[in-house]
């Protein structure tokens, strides 16, 4: 009785979770059919226009869209190259030993900090940089903000990362120095291939972090409702345009914001299935 009582919360879990996800697109999805009906699906995601002047109300999510996957996927960039190594120093080199126990409680102090915290200091301390090496005249774009966001996401890739090469088997590293292999050699022919798909998979984590970033990325990327042609250029993602005017918007406006929210949604999730098929297409 008492399993059948465990499986039946399992299983009630399980499906309010599915249920959650269904009622949080059911609701988006609703919100932002009089945008989708007014403009047609393919125009309002397309479409490069955002006015929203009464007499010529249009809006279109192209530049947001391109402005949140720019800023996302250059994060990501930058984020490997410092969160990989950092793995690997926790995870392998100097696996349970104190400074790597101090580093991890530095890392995971550095993903619980708010996004406003980093937001504040890429506005006072990051963007005077940009500007005096010429990147920016005001130092806001997606650079900075994408900067700010690989820093953000960086503790979250590291974290699971080491924790995933951690958990490669001791006898397979044993036997692999048994046979003369270096260092080296052994994080590129047991750990990579034992722990690869799995430290992808943080790294899918990690981007899907970037994607709905809004606070910092409001502060930092320049606020501009134009497709950004450059990493200096400014620009808007989807979240800082929701969170920039969803207090005065109203009727078709407010319709389009909520499209736009329903977009993200639906761009996060494929992003996420992408990353899965990869991770199960290489186990």
């Amino acid at each position: 009785m008492r399993d059948r009582i465990f499986k039946a919360f399992l299983l009630i879990s399980s499906l309010a979770i599915l249920l959650v996800c269904g009622a949080i697109f059911y609701s988006l999805f609703t919100d932002s059919m009089e945008a989708l009906k007014h403009f047609g699906v393919a125009e309002f995601i397309t479409g490069q226009e955002w006015d929203p002047n009464p007499d010529s109300e249009t809006y279109g999510a192209l530049p947001f869209i391109t402005g949140t996957l720019l800023t996302s996927f250059l994060a990501l960039l930058f984020c490997i190259p410092f969160s990989l190594p950092v793995a690997l120093f926790n995870g392998e080199y100097f696996k349970g030993k104190k400074i790597a126990i101090v580093l991890g409680s530095i890392v995971d102090l550095l993903a619980g900090i708010p996004s406003v915290i980093y937001g504040l200091w890429g506005f006072y301390t990051l963007r005077p940089i940009i500007v005096s090496l010429g990147l920016s005249e005001q130092g806001f774009g997606v650079l900075t903000a994408s900067i700010v966001l690989a820093i953000m996401i960086i503790p979250y890739a590291a974290s699971l990362s080491t924790q995933f090469i951690s958990m490669v088997p001791t006898d397979l590293k044993e036997g692999a120095y048994s046979l003369g292999a270096t260092r080296l050699g052994v994080i590129k022919n047991v750990i990579f291939p034992s722990a690869g798909s799995a430290i992808f998979a943080s790294f899918v984590l990690a981007l899907g972090r970037a994607l709905g970033e809004t606070i910092a990325v409001t502060m930092l990327i320049g606020n501009t409702n134009n497709i950004p042609l450059s990493i200096t250029d400014t620009a808007n993602s989807m979240a800082s345009v929701i969170a920039n005017q969803f207090g005065e918007a109203s009727d078709l406006r407010l319709s389009s914001l909520v499209a736009i929210g329903l977009l993200l949604f639906v761009i996060t999730g494929v992003i996420n299935y992408i990353g899965k098929m990869i991770v199960k297409r290489f186990n």
